[in-house]
């Protein structure tokens, strides 16, 4: 094992040759991602919405020496099922078979519950439950007709914690994680392994967004807990940073996992107690 660029501790050609596919590429969690999985050798379609943040991550990953496989951007909206499964078939024609799946596109509507509009709530569920829903069916039957494969939705501790503020959210998480096992139960006999990882507060923009004030002292009240909001805080005493999601991705998505499927692995510092 070798310390890639002081990032990720990951064996350069442990994923030589795989093509992996990774939505919500362009910033934060999903960009940690697709920096873990070219660190070990994956060809990766980098997927967003937005082009600036996939056409900076292409760039940047392009001149790092740690980076031993490509990253390809491809423009995509998880909320749209022909556009899901007309993008995966362009991939695939480009790249290759897909052997790697990592859900990462998410969104959040943060709001009590009985403010939450119809539309927050359709949002929230299009890209963090239906996006889920329509990449895993397109490359999943893939992999399925091919024998083998790894899917890895990044989850939330919020899907099995309840939150204040955060219904749409962790309702549209809770669906996806289940959608995720059971995806997992039924393409098993197939060879196709389906995880899910469940980050806590990790420092993102998401997460910024929460912050009205002092960042470090926004930071240090997540990690203290708040009892008014029936939160506990973090034992580790850290904020996650989304490289300690994606170390945990890329473990995933490796033979050291060949034999993980449906498991829903927390990395929150034990902020939920894992209730």
């Amino acid at each position: 094992m070798s310390l890639v660029g002081g990032d990720f501790p990951v064996q350069q050609s442990e994923l030589a040759g795989a093509v992996a596919i990774v939505t919500g590429a362009g910033q934060g969690i999903g960009a940690a991602v697709t920096r873990a999985l070219t660190a070990a050798g994956a060809v990766v379609a980098a997927t967003d919405r937005n082009p600036g943040p996939l056409t900076g991550l292409a760039n940047e990953l392009s001149g790092r020496p740690d980076a031993h496989g490509p990253v390809h951007p491809y423009l995509l909206d998880v909320s749209d099922a022909a556009a899901v499964e007309s993008t995966v078939t362009l991939i695939e024609d480009q790249l290759g078979p897909v052997g790697i799946l990592v859900n990462v596109a998410g969104i959040l509507r943060a709001a009590p519950a009985i403010e939450l509009s119809d539309q927050d709530w359709a949002d929230t569920f299009a890209v963090n439950t239906t996006g889920v829903f329509h990449t895993s069916r397109a490359v999943g039957r893939r992999m399925a007709g091919r024998g083998g494969g790894v899917i890895v939705t990044v989850g939330s501790n919020a899907a099995g914690v309840p939150r204040t503020g955060m219904a749409a959210y962790a309702a549209s998480k809770a669906a996806a994680t289940m959608f995720t096992r059971c995806l997992g139960l039924e393409l098993g006999r197939s060879g196709v392994r389906c995880n899910i990882v469940s980050p806590g507060s990790t420092d993102t923009e998401m997460q910024r967004a929460l912050w009205h004030d002092d960042a470090a002292a926004a930071e240090q009240r997540v990690i203290d807990g708040d009892p008014a909001s029936y939160r506990v805080g973090i034992p580790l005493g850290r904020i996650a940073q989304p490289t300690d999601i994606a170390e945990a991705v890329a473990f995933l998505v490796s033979d050291r996992a060949r034999h993980i499927t449906m498991h829903d692995l927390y990395v929150d510092g034990g902020a939920t107690l894992r209730a």
